[in-house]
């Protein structure tokens, strides 16, 4: 069993003895806290947090981070809080072990919805101290070294969730050999029958494979030695998730995975790295579009190499990287680096590009956090982050943007700043208009066009990938929704409050107050947003101010009154918590009627539309409307022609469309015979009069038989 002494023995080769001796102290305090504590395995409980420090100790991580792994489950599972461990051990002590910790005291309604809020906690702490997330990567790694001793269920849960958050989260601070370690061990416990057949499969083929690696380290050790370059030739071993996970994807064989054949070379100096490139391209010959070089464009770890995959002996693939000996520590011990070789020299190329791009992602995080309200919406928008396959495109003045593949030019634009992409209208790829949703490939150039008027669109969700874009399309929908159900509900609330003879400004202070209470809201503006969002109805609610004096009935399935001076005039520019059914397709001039719809405002039909029947039976939510004399913007409608079935038709009735000053949103062909075709249209129009004019026009036609409205 791993005791104190035997971390102290391992910590006194790079700490003071002083720090040790404080380490030691701490050992004391967490042991006495957890006494009588025992684990699933059986151990003491204090076996677990030794273990998650000795983790830490090989990558030298500091001494406050040594002490937070010992007491990292003190708050939670003992009656120590972190004012305790402030004043003995220290605020920035306290800080860590509090960020480690899951939130224990608040309720929640759903375990997903608890773990996101702890995720969330832990993030954010992580914003300010980078080591909450190492201290958090190594108890999970020896959690899941001692996984076995839960049930099924709860091993799957928590291989899962490594899997999906927390070996990406290692891979993204570039700490290399211990998200391998997570990834091979989630995949035994998720697949365990899938990852005995691979490990038996290496092993198998371990003997011929290493005869072959030899042959190959050998032609390059001494093609490299004739040119007089320095360099280490390592055979390097397929790890089993990413064998596996590469075998899915591309549906291979065990047999077929290109790069079973791996080496690294390592050197001294950059320039040597693509002197070696130059060596092994000249004794074995390339496959085309294999070579990546990472020095130049780093990855968004920070890692460095080239790699590149030649056509080995006897034709078999060989993929190599080529790459320093400090970019190769880099590439191992990633963010930890920092802590582990702080005392050597450190240069811009080695330990410092792992930390610039820690600190961007963790920039991005925050500002992730500050536009997501919901903790599950935040840990999906961490999720996408974290899976990022890299495409490197340029802006106009030749910086060079990292982007997950798939990424569109409005993933570019909010990745050049978040008011680029919230008035973003246009793109001019390599130098080329493009559609903003077309997705970004390797090398390109990429120009955004604003306008300062224009807004995100919801239509943008539906391509962009990024967690930035994502988050920040969704912030400022919801806040221009808040907004625009507040106004909507100002609106209906007054001409209620009207029919009765008052005005809103004239509702006295206690009565509003009062209401409040009633309805269990905070301000004026959340009761109007409810009222607007058709949570509340404005009668009922107009009753209640004028009313509450009085004993209160709340009945919500009482009916609106039949005030025809409580009707809502319709302008179209209520935005969101107005929609217009699609059933019926209302346009100015149409007889409308609204119904009150929970969540989404008012759903606006026509008299003659067919879902009327269907809620006649909840007479409550209805709401007198009718056309505003100065109504803006274009409604679509729908329009059945019943045509000669003969070349040219379409374009036909398309230009005749246009000339109308309309446009087709939609056309699908219905039904045809040989002679007849029966063609049905969406346009945009301004108005019965608008669409009576188009009608005209196409029945004037001698192609056209027969010419209505959609009646839904």
């Amino acid at each position: 069993m791993y005791q104190i002494e035997d971390l102290c023995v391992s910590l006194e080769t790079y700490l003071p003895h002083e720090q040790v001796a404080e380490i030691y102290r701490a050992y004391h305090f967490s042991a006495e806290a957890h006494e009588g504590q025992f684990r699933a395995t059986g151990e003491p409980y204090i076996v677990h947090p030794l273990q998650v420090a000795e983790v830490l100790s090989t990558m030298h991580m500091d001494f406050q981070s040594i002490m937070a792994a010992i007491l990292h489950d003190v708050i939670e599972d003992t009656t120590v809080t972190k004012d305790d461990l402030a004043n003995r051990f220290g605020e920035e002590v306290a800080e860590l072990v509090d960020g480690v910790t899951k939130l224990t005291k608040i309720k929640f309604e759903t375990r997903a919805e608890r773990q996101a809020a702890s995720f969330r906690k832990m993030m954010l702490a992580m914003v300010k101290d980078i080591r909450v997330i190492i201290v958090k990567l190594a108890d999970r790694l020896h959690n899941m070294r001692t996984i076995t001793a839960l049930g099924s269920a709860q091993q799957k849960r928590i291989a899962r969730e490594t899997l999906d958050i927390y070996a990406p989260i290692a891979n993204r601070l570039g700490m290399h050999q211990l998200r391998l370690e997570l990834e091979d061990l989630g995949l035994s416990v998720l697949y365990p029958m899938r990852y005995r057949t691979l490990t038996d499969a290496v092993q198998k083929a371990g003997g011929r494979r290493q005869e072959m690696m030899q042959k190959i380290n050998a032609a390059l050790n001494e093609r490299l030695k004739s040119q007089q370059i320095e360099a280490e030739v390592i055979s390097r071993e397929k790890h089993l998730y990413s064998l596996y996970r590469k075998m899915k994807e591309k549906r291979l064989s065990f047999s077929e995975v290109t790069d079973m054949y791996a080496c690294r070379i390592l050197v001294q100096e950059v320039d040597q790295c693509y002197r070696a490139l130059g060596v092994v391209h000249n004794l074995y010959k390339p496959v085309p579009g294999k070579f990546k070089d990472y020095i130049a464009i780093p990855k968004a770890n920070g890692y460095q190499s080239l790699h590149t995959v030649l056509f080995g002996p006897q034709g078999v693939p060989l993929e190599v990287q080529i790459r320093t000996f400090d970019m190769n520590r880099m590439a191992d011990a990633g963010i930890s680096a920092h802590w582990l070789y702080k005392t050597e020299r450190q240069t811009q190329e080695t330990s410092n590009s792992a930390q610039v791009k820690a600190r961007e992602w963790l920039r991005n995080l925050l500002e992730l956090q500050q536009n997501t309200v919901d903790s599950l919406e935040f840990l999906e928008n961490v999720k996408i982050d974290l899976f990022p396959d890299e495409v490197y495109v340029f802006t106009p003045k030749g910086k060079i943007l990292e982007l997950p593949r798939g990424a569109s030019a409005v993933d570019f634009a909010y990745a050049v700043h978040t008011d680029v992409g919230n008035s973003c209208v246009a793109a001019r790829i390599d130098r080329r208009l493009a559609p903003l949703s077309t997705p970004l490939v390797n090398g390109q150039t990429v120009e955004i066009v604003t306008s300062p008027g224009a807004r995100p669109n919801p239509a943008f969700l539906n391509f962009v990938v990024t967690s930035k874009a994502r988050a920040n399309i969704r912030a400022y929908l919801k806040n221009q929704k808040r907004e625009q159900s507040i106004e909507l509900g100002r609106r209906l609330l007054t001409k209620a409050l009207n029919a009765q003879d008052m005005d809103l400004e004239e509702v006295p202070a206690k009565k509003l107050e009062a209401v409040l209470d009633l309805y269990h809201l905070e301000s004026k503006q959340q009761l109007l947003q409810e009222i607007g969002l058709g949570n509340r109805i404005p009668v009922l609610v107009a009753k209640q101010l004028i009313e509450i004096d009085k004993a209160p009935t709340l009945d919500a399935a009482q009916p609106i009154p039949p005030h025809s001076h409580t009707s809502l005039g319709i302008k179209g520019t209520e935005g969101m918590v107005v929609t217009f059914a699609k059933c019926c397709h209302p346009i100015p001039g149409d007889a409308i009627q609204g119904f009150v719809s929970a969540g989404k405002g008012i759903v606006i039909h026509t008299d003659f539309c067919k879902s009327i029947a269907d809620f006649r039976h909840r007479p409550e939510k209805w709401i007198n409307v009718y056309w505003d004399t100065e109504v803006e913007g274009e409604f679509p409608v729908e329009v059945r022609c019943q045509v000669a079935d003969q070349r040219g038709v379409l374009a036909l009735l398309s230009a005749e469309i246009a000339k109308e000053d309309a446009n087709i949103i939609n056309v699908h062909i219905e039904e045809r015979d040989g002679r007849w075709s029966a063609l049905k249209f969406t346009i945009d129009v301004r108005n019965r009069i608008h669409l009576a004019s188009i009608m005209r026009r196409l029945k004037s036609l001698a192609i056209v038989a027969k010419i209505n409205r959609g009646k839904g």
